[in-house]
């Protein structure tokens, strides 16, 4: 593209040189992967400062800087007030627009969106449409699996991606959408077609001021979906009406507003639900139809998701019976309430649970058919929402009988100070266990129980790492937890 023609996107900005003549292969924002043809991109972060690096952009062959102020280098230079928004203007139009060329959905709220977006990839996907999905495990494209490293990845990834789906003809484009991104401006130029909030609870405290500023923060999605009507596109805002947060949601957009829910009268809604040990059956009641619903995914936050994705679907017309198959043919998800079977005679579940509200969720999913004991092995990142910390602990053990309290990612910061954060106002009555080590923690937890008595090893999930100080360890709560249980077997 010529490099002219890709500045028609930012209105205002000055040049040091004449450019009309300059070709552009790529836009780069790491200096260290400019090829010749290149425009680098000048990005301030957290940690360091793309400014810093034209020299080594200029020495890999940019032919071009585009930066906020004035940097040393003999290449011609754009200046621009504002390199992140910048960023999405140029990107869009960089890859001609892609999501004007597919229908793209995004989820946000606190928990849940991960499970959802794997709803509706099994629902699409039964419908017989391709999809492309960008989430918290990965990024997919058909049946190929690329790996993330952000769950809402920067705007210039997610518009390369967004193209490469176009490129492949994907008809639903499917992302998580944290409220990081949202504040950050990484979903700029986005064109969403249908928006869903799954909920609010307490998360992320150390980037919102408070939860009116998390609130805010999730608001954007929605605001952000445009104030024009076009009836051969409709666009949809999905909000869970039982949730405080819905009116704020609601106020939010121009869009058509379909609401869910189980305690609140919603458009679509779960009635009769019977929640146990080998799943979920309810009635699904929608404007479109009633149908029943049955599925092995357990507890009630999984009606509230499977509520979620039904009116997705809905919106996006899917039939009904679609819906209800793929909920059926669901076995379960990555990281998500996910068992560890070893023919041991007692349950072992990992997962994602990371906020207070997750946890109690899990928690209170485990009481309803636990036969004996419960045991939950949960700690809480480092550099992180210290505030939640004494909220985990006062929950795990209200649930729990046996709770032991560990190392998560504790990242930069003490394990035993995060430890301390937990406990520290806890009863001096209340029986609890400290180990720091996670594996040795899981390993006692898997020790001690007995038949019927139930695991729940909380906060990591999928993920297959555990990060301490600015290194990254191999570790898999799931794998841990099978090698344990097979060395007691074996005992």
């Amino acid at each position: 593209m010529n490099l002219e023609e890709l500045l028609t996107s930012i209105p205002f900005y000055h040049t040091t040189d004449h450019m009309a003549k300059l070709t552009v292969n790529r836009i780069v924002m790491d200096s260290r992967k400019v090829e010749p043809g290149d425009v680098f991109i000048c990005i301030s972060g957290y940690t360091v400062d793309g400014h810093d690096f034209v020299p080594q952009a200029e020495a890999n062959g940019a032919v071009a800087i585009i930066a906020e102020k004035s940097v040393n280098t003999k290449l011609p230079t754009i200046v621009v007030p504002d390199t992140h928004r910048a960023l999405s203007m140029l990107a869009v139009e960089f890859y001609d627009n892609p999501t004007d060329k597919l229908a793209l959905i995004g989820i946000t709220g606190t928990n849940g969106k991960t499970t959802v977006t794997y709803l509706l990839e099994t629902i699409f996907q039964l419908a017989k449409q391709k999809t492309g999905v960008i989430g918290t495990i990965h990024m997919k494209i058909g049946d190929e699996t690329y790996p993330v490293v952000n769950t809402t990845p920067d705007a210039l990834f997610l518009q390369q991606t967004f193209n490469k789906m176009v490129q492949q003809n994907v008809d639903k484009a499917i992302m998580e959408v944290s409220s990081h991104a949202l504040v950050q401006g990484r979903v700029h130029g986005c064109n969403y077609d249908i928006a869903v909030f799954t909920n609010l609870s307490q998360d992320h405290l150390d980037f919102h001021k408070d939860m009116d500023d998390y609130l805010r923060a999730k608001s954007l999605l929605f605001a952000q979906m445009g104030n024009n009507y076009n009836h051969t596109r409709r666009k949809y805002a999905i909000i869970n009406q039982d949730e405080a947060a819905s009116d704020v949601l609601k106020q939010s957009t121009a869009q058509q507003v379909l609401t869910y829910g189980i305690h609140q009268a919603s458009q679509v809604m779960a009635k009769d639900i019977e929640l146990g040990a080998a799943g979920t059956h309810f009635h699904l009641n929608t404007p479109v139809g009633n149908i029943r619903i049955e599925s092995k995914l357990m507890g009630m936050f999984n009606v509230y998701n499977m509520l979620a994705a039904s009116a997705t679907a809905i919106a996006s017309n899917i039939p009904l019976d679609t819906i209800q198959q793929a909920f059926k043919q669901i076995e379960g998800i990555n990281g998500r309430f996910e068992p560890v079977n070893e023919g041991q005679s007692f349950a072992v579940i990992v997962d994602y649970a990371h906020t207070p509200d997750s946890l109690e969720n899990v928690l209170q999913t485990v009481k309803e058919f636990a036969e004996n004991r419960v045991f939950v092995v949960v700690g809480c990142g480092g550099d992180r929402d210290r505030t939640k910390r004494p909220l985990m602990a006062e929950i795990a053990v209200k649930y729990a009988d046996k709770p032991i309290f560990t190392s998560d990612n504790p990242r930069t910061e003490d394990p035993l100070a995060i430890l301390e954060d937990m406990t520290s106002g806890l009863d001096q009555d209340t029986a609890f266990d400290v180990i720091a080590d996670r594996k040795v923690a899981i390993q006692e937890a898997i020790n001690q129980a007995t038949e019927d008595d139930v695991i729940i090893i909380a906060g990591k999930g999928h993920e297959t790492y555990q990060q301490i100080g600015h290194t990254k360890y191999d570790f898999d709560d799931r794998e841990v937890a099978r090698q344990a249980i097979l060395a007691k077997e074996r005992a």
